[in-house]
């Protein structure tokens, strides 16, 4: 009989073996989040009138306004179309962000 206590599913891994593949996981997370970060990821709204240019840390880098869109008369028109640009560019990156790391947070979460 085995004087090793059960830690149940580890499948007879060692701690320095657990610690070893914690560690390439941890490299091969932060390679794809470069990877995301380095990508451009582009918001539009109806008919392009906002175009929104994101970084993948989620930072704006560009915003492009067709003169179109902007009419004195109606500013809430504008400001509908910047934030609709705006939330689909951030919903781009989460998109590729959970698409490139959603498989090591599986069941985390």
């Amino acid at each position: 009989m085995s004087k090793r206590p059960n830690f149940g599913g580890m499948g007879g891994m060692n701690m320095q073996q657990m610690m070893k593949q914690a560690k390439k996981l941890q490299e091969q997370m932060a390679q794809e989040q470069q990877t995301i970060t380095a990508q451009e990821f582009v918001g539009k709204s109806a008919d392009d009138m906002v175009v929104a240019t994101f970084s993948g840390d989620r930072k704006l880098k560009d915003i492009n306004i067709n003169k179109d869109a902007i009419d004195p008369d109606d500013p809430d028109m504008l400001q509908d179309l910047i934030i609709d640009a705006v939330n689909k560019g951030l919903s781009e990156i989460d998109e590729a962000t959970q698409q490139s790391l959603g498989k090591y947070t599986k069941g985390m979460i």
